[in-house]
C-alpha cells in the first residue's frame, strides 16, 4: 500500500527521526508509539502529504487513498449530523447527482432519447452500487450508532456538538468512505468503553490498512499486529502487538545491560594495563596500541526504562466497614432526571469502577459520592472515620503556575521530608532537576502527574477519581496503576482505560438509565457475566474452594468503645466436584450438537438467498423490467443486499465447518480416553 524511504525530519537543532524506512501492507494494523514530542503526529503529517520531510520520500500505490483523523477538529459545517456523514463520500454524491439529472431527463424526454437515458441510468446505477451508494444511509447510521450517537442526534446540526463528539463524527465520516489507509491519531481519546469495543470489532474486519497512535494499552493489544516505535536514537519495527513489543524490548534491554557490563569490565581492564605500564619504555608501543583501541570503543548507553514503582504513601485512618451509603437519592438537571431512587453502599476495601455509556450518570454519581454535587432528595451517609479525596480534571487548574513541582507537592504534605517528597515524585517520573521546574512550563500530562501525586499524598481512606488517565501516556498510566495498588483505602473511579480497570477493580458497577448494577470481581469477570449471564468458571471454582475451606469470617462493628470483631459460623463443605473427563465429554457433545444446528440453519438460509438472487438475475434479462425506474432501483438494492448476505453467510458457513471439525476431533479423542 505504502512505502516510506529514508525519511528524516528535524526542527531547529532537534532531530525527530533520521533515515527511517518502513512498509505499510494492505491489511496491516500498525501502532506508532513513542514519548510525547517524539514526532508521531509529524510522521502522520508526512505520510498524509501535509508536511514535507527534510529528506526521503513517501511512495504510495497510484490509486491508494488515505484518511487522516487528527486530534484537533475544527468544524466548518452546520449540516445535520447524518447528512454530513453521508456526504463524506464525494464519489457517491457525484453519481447520485448524475442519476438525479438522468431521472429528470426521463420525465421530460421524448421517445428518441428515452432508451439512451435508460442505458445511461443503468450504467450509473451499476456504478452507484459498486461505490456502495445503496448502503450508504444504513451504513452511516450503523457507524454513528456504534460510536455512541443516538437516533435523535442524526438531525442535530454539527455545530451543536462538543469537541469529543465532533471527533466521533469525523471518525464516522472516515469509516464510511473506507480509505485504503486509515491514519488515526489518538482515536480512543473521546470514546467510552462501549464505543471502544465496537470500534475494535469494526477495525478487525476493516479491509484497508490502519496506522494509529493510542495510550490505551488494551486497545493496542486487541487491534495491532505491528509496532513502529520511535525510541531514543532509532526507530524500531516490531511484529506483534504492544505487549509482545514490551517483552521484546525488555529482552533487548537485558542483553544491552549484559553487553554494557562486559564492555565496562573490558574498559576497566585496558585502563588498568595502560596505567600500570604507561611509564615503562619497553611497553610504550603496546600501551599506545591499547590507548587507540580504548578510544575506538563506542560506549554502550542504556536508555531509561519505567520500572514498577513501590510507593510509600501516608497510612490512612481506619474507617468503618460501610464507607458510604446513598439512600433514595433523587437527582435531576432541570427537566432531565438522572436518578429517581438511587440506593448504593460501598464497603471498606472496595475498589470500584463505574462503567456505562456516556450520559448514563457516572460522573453525577461520582460527584454525589464525593459530596461536591447537591441532590433534590435522599440521604448521603459517610461511614465512621471516612476521609474523602476527590480527583477530577479541574484540579489541574488549581495548581499554582509559579510553584515548582516540589513546592506544589509539599503543599499537600507539609510535614514530609524533602527526601520522601523527591522519592514520591521520582515514582511519578520527576527526577533530578525536574522537581525544580515550575508548574507553568509543564505539559498537560506532567501537570496530571503532579495532581495525582498530591491527591495520593493526602491521608485519605476514600479516593474518588474521574478519568485520571486523561493526558497520561502508557508509562504514566502504568505508574498510576502501581500507585493505586499501593493505596490502602477504598477506591471508586471512572476510566475508559481497560488495563487500569483490570489491574485495579475488584467490583464493577454498571450504570444504565439511572440504575446501578453491581458485578463483584474484576473487569474480565464482568465482561464474562455480561456475555454469558453467569460468573466465569474460574470464579465459580474459587468460590467452591473458599467454601470448602470453611474458615470463620470476621464481622466488624463499632460499639462506641472501639472496634469489635465477631466470628461467623463456619460454612459447610461443598460436595466433591464431578469427574472432569465426564464433564468434558458432556461439554463437547453439547458443543457438537449446537454447531451442527447452526450449520443446518446457515445452509437453509444460504439456499433461500441464492434462489432469490437467481430469480432476480433472470428478471434483469427481460427488457420490460427497465420500464419502471422505481422498481428497478428497489430490485437493484435487494440484489445488492442479497449478494452481501450470501458472502456473509458463506464466511459463517466456512467458520462453522472448521469449528465443527475441531469440536468433533476433540470429542473423538475424549471418547477414546
Amino acid at each position: 500500500m505504502l512505502r516510506a524511504e529514508n525519511i528524516t525530519k528535524s526542527y531547529v537543532d532537534r532531530v525527530l527521526f533520521a533515515n527511517i524506512s518502513f512498509d505499510i501492507g494492505d491489511r496491516d494494523r500498525i501502532a506508532l508509539i513513542g514519548p510525547n514530542g517524539s514526532g508521531k503526529t509529524t510522521l502522520f503529517d508526512i505520510i498524509d502529504g501535509d508536511t514535507l520531510p527534510d529528506s526521503g520520500q513517501i511512495n504510495k500505490r497510484k490509486d491508494g487513498t488515505i484518511g487522516y483523523l487528527r486530534q484537533d477538529i475544527n468544524p466548518s459545517s452546520g449540516n445535520p449530523l447524518l447528512e454530513e456523514v453521508e456526504g463524506a463520500s464525494t464519489e457517491i454524491t457525484a453519481i447520485a447527482e448524475k442519476m438525479a439529472v438522468v431521472h429528470k431527463g426521463l420525465e421530460d424526454s421524448d421517445t428518441t432519447n428515452h432508451d439512451r437515458l435508460l442505458t445511461q441510468l443503468g450504467d450509473l446505477q451499476h456504478s452507484y452500487e459498486l461505490a456502495g451508494g445503496y448502503d450508504v444511509h444504513h451504513e452511516a447510521q450503523a457507524i454513528l450508532s456504534g460510536l455512541g450517537f443516538k437516533q435523535s442526534d442524526y438531525t442535530r446540526p454539527l455545530s451543536e456538538f462538543s469537541g469529543g463528539w465532533l471527533m466521533r463524527a469525523e471518525l464516522a465520516k472516515l469509516l464510511l468512505i473506507k480509505p485504503d489507509l486509515l491514519l488515526l491519531d489518538e482515536p480512543t481519546n473521546h470514546l467510552d468503553l462501549e464505543a471502544q469495543i465496537w470500534f475494535e470489532k469494526y477495525l478487525a474486519s476493516y479491509r484497508g490498512a490502519v496506522m494509529l497512535t493510542s495510550h490505551d494499552r488494551a486497545f493496542l493489544n486487541r487491534v495491532v499486529n505491528k509496532v513502529l516505535a520511535i525510541e531514543p536514537g532509532e526507530v524500531v519495527l516490531h511484529h506483534g502487538n504492544y505487549d509482545s513489543y514490551v517483552i521484546a524490548k525488555q529482552k533487548k534491554m537485558e542483553q544491552l545491560e549484559a553487553s554494557a557490563k562486559r564492555q565496562e569490565r573490558q574498559i576497566e581492564k585496558e585502563t588498568k594495563f595502560i596505567n600500570r605500564f604507561r611509564s615503562q619504555a619497553t611497553k610504550a608501543s603496546v600501551v599506545q596500541s591499547r590507548i587507540k583501541k580504548l578510544e575506538k570503543i563506542q560506549v554502550i548507553t542504556i536508555p531509561r526504562t519505567t520500572k514498577k514503582i513501590h510507593f510509600a504513601f501516608p497510612e490512612p485512618p481506619h474507617s468503618g466497614r460501610e464507607v458510604i451509603t446513598l439512600k433514595h437519592i433523587k437527582k435531576a438537571y432541570g427537566a432531565k432526571i438522572i436518578y429517581t431512587d438511587l440506593n448504593l453502599t460501598l464497603e471498606r476495601g472496595d475498589r470500584v469502577t463505574l462503567v456505562g455509556p456516556n450520559g448514563a450518570g457516572k460522573t453525577t454519581l461520582l460527584k454525589i459520592l464525593a459530596g461536591v454535587l447537591p441532590f433534590e432528595d435522599g440521604e448521603r451517609v459517610l461511614g465512621t472515620g471516612v476521609v474523602v479525596a476527590y480527583y477530577a480534571q479541574y484540579v489541574l487548574d488549581l495548581l499554582k503556575p509559579e510553584n515548582t513541582v516540589l513546592e506544589e507537592l509539599a503543599r499537600s504534605a507539609p510535614n514530609q521530608l524533602e527526601q520522601n517528597l523527591r522519592r514520591i515524585l521520582g515514582g511519578f517520573l520527576f527526577s533530578g532537576d525536574d522537581v525544580r521546574k515550575t508548574v507553568a512550563v509543564l505539559s498537560g500530562g506532567e501537570k496530571a502527574r503532579v495532581a495525582l501525586a498530591k491527591i495520593l499524598m493526602q491521608p485519605s481512606n476514600f479516593l474518588l477519581m474521574d478519568e485520571p488517565t486523561n493526558h497520561l501516556d502508557i508509562a504514566s498510566r502504568e505508574i498510576l496503576a502501581d500507585a493505586l495498588e499501593a493505596y490502602k483505602g477504598t477506591i471508586c473511579l471512572i476510566t475508559h482505560d481497560r488495563t487500569l480497570i483490570q489491574q485495579t477493580a475488584n467490583k464493577i458497577i454498571e450504570i444504565q438509565a439511572g440504575v446501578p448494577e453491581i458485578f463483584p470481581g474484576d473487569y474480565a469477570g464482568y465482561l464474562y457475566r455480561k456475555e454469558h449471564g453467569a460468573p466465569p468458571p474460574v470464579e465459580k471454582e474459587a468460590k467452591k474452594q473458599e467454601a470448602a475451606q470453611a474458615v470463620p469470617e470476621e464481622e466488624e462493628f463499632d460499639d462506641g468503645r472501639g472496634w469489635v470483631a465477631v466470628r461467623q459460623a463456619p460454612k459447610k463443605k461443598p460436595k466433591p466436584p464431578a469427574d472432569p473427563q465426564v464433564a468434558l465429554l458432556k461439554k463437547l457433545q453439547q458443543a457438537s450438537k449446537d454447531v451442527a444446528k447452526q450449520l443446518a440453519a446457515n445452509e437453509t438460509r444460504l439456499a433461500e438467498f441464492e434462489a432469490q438472487l437467481a430469480e432476480i438475475e433472470v428478471s434483469f434479462a427481460k427488457p420490460e423490467f427497465y420500464k419502471d425506474s422505481e422498481a428497478v432501483q428497489s430490485t437493484m438494492e435487494k440484489h445488492h443486499q442479497l449478494k452481501t448476505d450470501i458472502v456473509q453467510l458463506t464466511e459463517e458457513w466456512e467458520t462453522l465447518t472448521l469449528e465443527a471439525e475441531r469440536i468433533n476431533g476433540e470429542l473423538a479423542e475424549a471418547e477414546e480416553k
